[in-house]
């Protein structure tokens, strides 16, 4: 007997679009380059750490719903880069780097500076330096990244930072950085 395959039920065909999706965003975390968001939805983040010369471009989320693989990534990623400590990364600073990146228009890589610093990395830095680093910095909660954008005026990007009401932005032109954090809004 030789059988037709019977059709694929409309779910089962919503769930293997999905499960391509899935396996498109999931292939992003795998690439060196600036990633294009390729899926309806993808949010995508692109960095380079001054410290340790690392890079990673990925998609970290579909709509609100962030990739458990990107985040681990990218909390990697971020790490102390003086202790090697991982630190949680709050997704929401991902969110937040993504749209000045759209604001500003450009698909250059965001170069890290600082992401998470645990606590003896904090108390250390505020002993060797006057001034500059908090008692209870945003960075050891993973709520704050120093960062610039090559090509984009230090100024612009803490413009575009605060134009989003969103957190804290701080501007260091000296130090060649603007600080974001994902928490109250206020700036410096």
């Amino acid at each position: 007997m030789n059988r037709m395959p019977a059709p694929v039920p409309p779910y089962r065909r919503r769930f293997l679009s999905q499960c391509a999706q899935w396996l498109v965003a999931g292939s992003a975390l795998q690439r060196a380059a600036p990633v294009r968001a390729a899926v309806p939805g993808a949010r995508s983040l692109a960095l380079e750490h001054t410290h340790t010369r690392e890079q990673i471009a990925l998609v970290y989320a579909l709509g609100d719903d962030f990739l458990t693989p990107a985040l681990g990534s990218l909390n990697h990623f971020l790490r102390d880069h003086y202790s090697g400590e991982v630190g949680q990364m709050d997704p929401q600073l991902f969110h937040l780097l993504h749209q000045v990146r759209q604001e500003l228009g450009t698909q250059q890589p965001f170069q890290v500076i600082s992401g998470y610093r645990s606590p003896a990395t904090n108390a250390m830095l505020r002993g060797a330096r006057e001034g500059g680093v908090a008692r209870h910095s945003l960075h050891m909660d993973g709520k704050a990244l120093d960062v610039r954008l090559p090509g984009v005026p230090l100024a612009d990007l803490r413009d575009a930072a605060r134009s989003l009401h969103r957190g804290g932005v701080g501007f260091y032109p000296r130090e060649q950085f603007v600080h974001i954090d994902t928490g109250r809004v206020r700036h410096w």
